[in-house]
């Protein structure tokens, strides 16, 4: 085990660096201009995403030149949560966000114009899903209920990830609120089970499939045993946005809905920008569980989501669903 989570450890190191490699802090394009498709002139567009296999969908598009045909060149500003996206969203330093639902309905709650224009991946509605609890091998952690009193990571603390995971114990028998959840970022995550700082974790591909490869153990996948085919993550910018360049939205939204469907039905090419940009083996690319690409929204569950936070007092209230879902 310790040799296998050894390599492990060298692999998420290498996608933690690239998740490090972009100046987050360099200027935001400002311009309000509608893309020009005919000139050849590109409009540069700011894109927080996670440095997962999800993000292979927008790693292939651009490869495949679908941002370039509405006018848009994609600057990918690596995240480690759609709530950690949302400052930079409202300073204006990107322009759309790839994440989680969780960080849009509490800005939601708090009036700061955060919108959710479209999806963009939903989990699996049933088999081996896109993200899990995993634990090492000899932990004793078999199912749901046994993460009572444990240490559990999340990428993001008080998001979909932790909430679902207290459901699911719940649903189990077991007592949610004696759970510790700490936040690491994805990458870090097999190297901190092998070091013993916390006793399980929530993971998405390619991090899931390296630890129960190397002899983990899958505990229970939250989203499928709370609210089956969840969105995993969804399309995020402002109202500001919207108002002011409602071109260049309508732009992206056009490119990206054309890309999840295009990713939907290419899956070597997005196993193999996985590959490329996580650094990791096409071996491990191929085994990687890929996610429902979607732009559409309809089937989502975030609504169910708000209602089950509220359930565990993560928010008070439900957010303006009209207000936050403006699909485009």
């Amino acid at each position: 085990m310790k040799k296998s989570l050894a390599v492990i450890g060298v692999v998420a190191a290498a996608a933690l660096a690239l998740a490090g490699c972009t100046d987050s802090g360099a200027p935001a394009n400002t311009s309000t201009a509608e893309p020009d498709t005919d000139s050849g002139e590109l409009t540069t567009v700011r894109v927080a995403a996670l440095p997962i296999a999800e993000t292979g969908a927008l790693w292939a598009a651009m490869e495949e030149g679908i941002f370039e045909e509405h006018g848009l060149e994609i600057e990918v500003v690596p995240a480690q949560g759609g709530a950690n996206a949302i400052p930079a969203l409202i300073s204006g330093d990107i322009q759309f966000a790839i994440g989680q639902p969780f960080g849009p309905i509490r800005a939601d709650l708090q009036d700061l114009g955060v919108v959710i224009v479209g999806n963009y991946a939903n989990s699996l509605a049933e088999g081996t899903d896109v993200n899990a609890v995993v634990a090492l091998g000899d932990s004793g952690i078999t199912r749901p209920a046994d993460l009572a009193g444990k240490k559990v990571s999340v990428n993001t603390l008080g998001a979909a990830g932790d909430l679902t995971i207290r459901k699911a114990v719940q649903d189990d028998g077991g007592d949610p609120s004696t759970i510790e959840f700490v936040e690491v970022a994805f990458p870090d995550v097999p190297a901190q089970l092998e070091a013993g700082t916390m006793d399980a974790a929530w993971a998405p591909d390619p991090f899931r499939g390296m630890i129960v490869g190397a002899g983990g153990v899958e505990v229970v996948a939250p989203y499928q045993a709370t609210i089956p085919g969840l969105t995993v993550l969804t399309s995020i910018t402002t109202q500001a946005l919207l108002d002011e360049d409602p071109d260049l939205v309508a732009a992206y939204s056009e490119a990206m809905a054309e890309a999840l469907e295009w990713a939907a039905g290419n899956e070597e090419a997005v196993r193999a920008a996985i590959a490329t940009n996580l650094e990791i083996p096409e071996e491990a690319a191929a085994g990687i569980t890929l996610p429902e690409f979607t732009w559409d929204l309809a089937d989502a569950g975030i609504e169910e989501l708000g209602t089950l936070a509220v359930e565990f007092e993560y928010i008070d209230a439900e957010p303006e669903w009209d207000r936050l879902l403006q699909q485009q």
